[in-house]
């Protein structure tokens, strides 16, 4: 297979937006193709698009076409629209990445984009049910926030992690977010104001749970001839992994402490780049709430399983710790348009590696990581490096 880089990037503004559906398209892919002058929107021969509900939420359809038509690109050899909940994003750079690689493409967009926040507020909520299955679990109430209370509430009682550390991946990710301008929430968090946020699932509070928000994320993948020849700093994708354990809650055979579908698709993705998790220097991590970046931790092979409290607590998944999560401030932090989420944190990568992330910059950057997930059966990893394989 040829080798696949990353060669642009931009992201939008994230937060409760006046913008439209297709305003966010056009400020995302504007910002990316700013990044890398040598590319215009008649030199792509691909795009995909991550979007999980616009048919909800901006009633349209046939979204790779109209993004496709907002930009200005014609597509050659790929359109597509990619719909996997949460992780429809990284799944849309796993597509295009699997395009190139098989020289199928050579330079291919990857747009993901949601518009979640509707007039009404129980909309978005009614909205958010359909990820997860309607008929026998989200119409009984069992949407993402009580799952996830369930995963916090095992940990807990399996391995003592307690409120607090589950509050610090929250205070850690906001003060990551103050340092970035396009992330939701830009103005930090203390442990007090965490841990006295109203309670929304038992454990998990309010500044521990990812918002409600609309935004854009947009990058530009090439075969390694088109990535050499466009600039002198190239991200390549060194490797990626994809697993699924089950979508219903009731299908997950573990308990909900323990996400092997997580650990197998990271084990893949080290596999394929060839490097192991203790030399990753940076992760961005699907922190959709705080007790799913504590068992990330974990599956990721970051720690040792149980030891995800400790590991917050003693700042080892910060700035001067064994490795920085979610330096541009995470889901927390930067909140969680769907579809962009995956886009935005390869964005972040893209900047991280080429040492131009100002602020949030992570020293000597080489290698790192992004995890989605979709509920908590099933998972998506991707690997980035300074170098190629």
């Amino acid at each position: 297979m040829r080798r696949v880089a990353l060669v642009g990037a931009g992201v939008s503004k994230f937060g409760v937006r006046k913008a439209t559906y297709r305003d966010l398209v056009w400020e995302a892919g504007k910002a990316c193709f700013d990044s890398v002058p040598g590319v215009k929107p008649k030199d792509l021969d691909g795009l995909v698009v991550g979007s999980v509900m616009p048919e909800r939420t901006a009633f349209q359809s046939h979204i790779s076409s109209m993004v496709a038509e907002a930009l200005g690109i014609r597509p050659s050899a790929l359109s597509a629209r990619t719909e996997h909940m949460c992780a429809s994003g990284t799944v849309g750079i796993r597509y295009a990445y699997a395009f190139i690689a098989a020289g199928l493409a050579d330079l291919v967009m990857v747009l993901g984009v949601e518009k979640l926040n509707q007039p009404v507020a129980d909309e978005a909520v009614l909205n958010m049910g359909t990820g997860v299955d309607r008929e026998w679990e989200a119409a009984f109430g069992l949407t993402a926030p009580p799952c996830f209370a369930f995963a916090a509430q095992r940990h807990m009682a399996e391995y003592g992690t307690t409120e607090e550390q589950l509050a610090m991946v929250g205070v850690k990710n906001h003060t990551h977010a103050a340092k970035n301008p396009s992330a939701h929430f830009t103005k930090g968090a203390t442990l007090d104001q965490v841990l006295g946020s109203r309670m929304i699932a038992s454990p998990l509070r309010l500044f521990m749970c990812s918002p409600i928000t609309d935004g854009a994320a947009a990058v530009v993948l090439a075969s390694e001839t088109r990535a050499r020849a466009l600039t002198d700093t190239p991200v390549w994708i060194r490797g990626t992994g994809q697993a699924l354990d089950g979508f219903q809650l009731s299908s997950l055979h573990e308990d909900y402490a323990h996400w092997p579908a997580l650990k197998r698709a990271a084990q893949a993705a080290y596999q394929m780049a060839a490097v192991g998790p203790h030399e990753i220097d940076l992760a961005e991590v699907h922190d959709c709430f705080s007790i799913a970046e504590l068992i990330a931790y974990e599956e990721l092979g970051f720690c040792h399983k149980g030891e995800a409290g400790p590991f917050v607590a003693e700042g080892r998944s910060d700035y001067g710790g064994d490795v920085v999560v979610n330096p541009r401030g995470g889901l927390i932090g930067c909140g969680h348009p769907l579809g962009a989420t995956g886009v935005a944190q390869a964005a972040e990568v893209f900047v991280q590696l080429r040492g131009e992330a100002g602020a949030r910059q992570v020293p000597a950057a080489a290698l790192a990581l992004t995890h989605n997930n979709s509920g908590m059966g099933e998972h998506v990893v991707m690997i980035y490096g300074k170098e190629p394989a």
